[in-house]
């Protein structure tokens, strides 16, 4: 059984905006039932150009149904600006949080987003099937795969098949997913390096900030490979002080690791400045 938060559960017995709307300005069509996931987005868009309306119809699990029925509570009343502007982490921070492995169902409610809002531009959506099929057992193009490592930053290939099933298949497709994550970090560690006009120096809460999600995204999710964790505990200046938590506390080799991971992580990420202290805490 996933460990369902309680709004997942309300919207997943309760959902709300379930149905269609005759005469809708904008339908989003996503997904395909032999995958498992489908998902069929209405919307209507009053005179100041504001979602009026929004409803659903899917094909899934608790988690998809439950993401469709916030996505549309989210949207009501917006303008279609700021609907454009919605993310799937938006979905699943309304629902207080998915299972790592059900974030798909919350990109499928972006998705169909998309799909609506292209539809009342008059565009065509950008197909599924763009770019070359690296899980066939999905129909999982690389460009889709990019896209979600490039948004989420996402580092291994079992992050990517939580959010967009790659690789949950035969898992043929796994050293693939791990050459497009290893050339989309490339790209953006290029991008970051790039020499252009000077910037700002950051705040403290700034750096503060890119500490911790830095600690989050990278450097966490290695850790609990070998059943540990970290925390951060303070940072003055650029030194920043951790603390080790699970396996890793008291490891004979937690010096190596703040070297080699934590240290190197951050300096990465961060700025080249920063020193780590492993602290007790």
């Amino acid at each position: 059984m996933w460990d369902y938060s309680e709004k997942v559960m309300d919207h997943f017995l309760h959902p709300r905006n379930v149905g269609e709307i005759p005469g809708a300005d904008a339908v989003g069509e996503v997904g395909n039932i032999a995958c498992g996931d489908a998902l069929k987005l209405y919307l209507k868009i009053d005179p100041d150009g504001r979602v009026a309306d929004a409803k659903f119809q899917t094909f899934g699990c608790a988690s998809a149904i439950a993401s469709a029925s916030a996505l549309t509570e989210i949207i009501k009343g917006m303008t279609v600006e700021e609907a454009g502007r919605v993310t799937n982490d938006d979905i699943a921070r309304h629902l207080g949080g998915l299972p790592k492995e059900k974030m798909h169902c919350s990109v499928m409610g972006r998705e169909a987003l998309e799909a609506a809002l292209a539809n009342l531009r008059g565009e065509k959506p950008v197909p599924a099937e763009e770019g070359r099929i690296v899980c066939t057992c999905f129909g999982v193009t690389d460009a889709q795969i990019a896209r979600v490592v490039r948004e989420n930053r996402l580092t291994t290939p079992e992050e990517v098949t939580h959010y967009c099933k790659a690789g949950g298949g035969c898992g043929g497709c796994v050293p693939e997913i791990q050459e497009i994550i290893d050339e989309v970090r490339r790209k953006e560690l290029e991008k970051e390096t790039r020499p252009g006009p000077a910037a700002r120096p950051m705040t403290n809460i700034q750096k503060i900030g890119r500490i911790q999600e830095t600690i989050e995204k990278e450097i966490k999710p290695a850790l609990r490979l070998d059943g540990g964790d970290i925390e951060l505990i303070d940072v003055v200046g650029n030194t920043v002080q951790v603390a080790f938590r699970g396996a890793c506390a008291g490891c004979p080799a937690s010096g190596v690791t703040v070297a080699s991971v934590v240290e190197r992580k951050l300096r990465e990420f961060v700025s080249p400045e920063i020193t780590v202290e492993e602290v007790q805490g």
